[in-house]
């Protein structure tokens, strides 16, 4: 962790209903054309806000793998499990972006919503996100546009232009499938190993 790091004592920022209006997890689903019985990792899961979605898209064929450092993010995500109606597909894991505990080949979709501008070394990221993915996987990252002031979000000495994270993708030997604006203050790319 680093002074970048979206602390679990803020948790209750990542549920907060406004952030359905800027960054709809329906918009997000929708750009990646998720398939049922797909596997998806949802690397720095913070409160589930996107495994939870996830986990319908997927269906019961499918599985999520909900990645957290942080034991605390994934105490909130198991509570909101625990009940009948919840999502059962939806796996707990503690671990970070450059070292999942997931096995090879096991994802079709490595997703990180809100994290690259938190994480310290993007090449060994980059390097466990191909490890996990299947061949024709994606990697997904979003975060927040360079070119819009805060709030909300990071201080904008933080943010990474779209350009940047694109720029270490293709020097790590990945390929750009499609970058785009989503939500009010994020940008998407999608990418996949060559």
């Amino acid at each position: 962790m680093n002074e970048r790091t979206f602390h679990a004592s803020q948790a209750h920022r990542l549920d907060d209903p406004e952030r359905l209006q800027w960054l709809p997890p329906d918009e997000i689903i929708s750009h990646l054309q998720i398939k049922v019985g797909s596997t998806i990792a949802d690397i720095g899961a913070g409160t589930g806000y996107f495994s939870l979605p996830f986990a319908n898209a997927v269906g019961t064929a499918g599985k999520v793998f909900a990645v957290d450092l942080q034991k605390e993010m994934l105490a909130i995500i198991q509570k909101k499990l625990t009940g009948s109606g919840h999502p059962s597909n939806v796996m707990l894991v503690q671990g970070d972006a450059s070292h999942t505990g997931l096995a090879k080949k096991s994802c079709d979709l490595v997703f990180m919503a809100n994290l690259w501008h938190e994480l310290d070394d993007h090449p060994e990221v980059l390097k466990e996100s191909a490890r996990i993915l299947r061949a024709d996987g994606i990697l997904a990252i979003i975060d927040w546009r360079s070119d819009l002031l805060a709030p909300p979000g990071p201080p904008t000495e933080h943010r990474i232009s779209t350009q940047e994270v694109q720029k270490t993708l293709r020097h790590n030997d990945w390929s750009i499938l499609k970058a785009m604006t989503v939500g009010r203050y994020s940008h998407m790319i999608l990418a996949t190993i060559r």
